[in-house]
């Protein structure tokens, strides 16, 4: 079961990045699709072991990605899920096993019949819908795609792992807001790496990120870093306004949406301690 909550997170985050590769609408959308559905195969295989009292972590292996054309990533896809059906023997849980080879079975199906298309991903064009960016502008856009991309993804599994130990609705209500609005910024990065040429899959997570000890200073830590990603945002806002309105409306309106992060996160740190006062 350990074994098989990797290659799904594995595969997730394939399927996941080809959808930032495909310029088809509808392979987008098949695959966009097909991610959220592979994340919430990781979150029931994950409670399935905490059911059984089973250690596990969110490592996993190296995700070579790279490709010129869409059919090599959609194959590389077909053949993990095909090795993870031969790993379902390990699920005890029959309406779990019959669910995941259900879906597994049917995205080998989709994913065959998608057409093919050059992915230009990788490209390192580092253009961004046409608009005349200044080098600085430019620079400053790379470095926070990378920077925030791994700060999205790594949200992601952190809230995803209190809420599948926590106990208690209102924070694991929180925690999957957070989960799911660090989704959709990882999704709009995703794309805008993409179609400057610099798709990257973000670097693995140490379990300390995630298996916190101290909850109360997790909050406190997230809330600053919040905080200084408006601060980015503020700033690329600023650097890329000269060149586009709508790149500078983009950050602010995910400068805004850290706002609202940071009043969860300070609603969630005062219950918390409330709740350990109270004992």
């Amino acid at each position: 079961m350990q074994k098989l909550l990797v290659k799904t997170h594995e595969v997730w985050l394939v399927t996941l990045m080809a959808s930032f590769m495909s310029n088809n609408a509808e392979s987008k959308r098949v695959l966009n699709d097909f991610s959220d559905i592979l994340f919430r195969n990781l979150t029931w295989i994950e409670r399935d072991l905490i059911k059984r009292g089973e250690d596990y972590d969110y490592n996993r292996g190296n995700l070579p990605i790279k490709v010129d054309s869409l059919k090599v990533i959609l194959s590389n896809i077909s053949t993990r899920l095909t090795d993870m059906e031969l790993m379902l023997s390990s699920v005890d849980n029959e309406e779990l096993r019959i669910r995941l080879e259900s879906d597994w079975d049917y995205m080998k199906f989709r994913v065959n019949i998608l057409n093919d298309e050059k992915v230009t991903a990788f490209d390192m064009n580092r253009t961004y819908k046409n608009y005349n960016l200044s080098k600085e502008a430019v620079d400053a856009f790379t470095l926070f795609l990378f920077d925030e991309s791994y700060k999205e993804y790594e949200l992601i599994m952190i809230y995803n792992y209190l809420k599948a130990h926590f106990d208690d609705d209102f924070l694991n209500k929180i925690f999957q807001i957070l989960v799911d609005e660090s989704m959709f910024h990882l999704k709009s990065f995703g794309n805008m790496m993409a179609e400057m040429g610099i798709l990257a899959v973000p670097r693995t997570l140490h379990k300390s990120l995630y298996q916190i000890e101290d909850v109360v200073q997790f909050l406190k830590d997230g809330i600053e870093e919040e905080t200084a990603a408006k601060e980015m945002c503020r700033d690329l806002s600023a650097a890329v306004g000269r060149d586009t309105e709508e790149l500078a409306r983009f950050f602010d309106f995910i400068n805004n949406q850290e706002s609202y992060h940071i009043e969860l996160m300070k609603e969630a740190l005062a219950y918390y301690e409330k709740k350990e006062l109270d004992g």
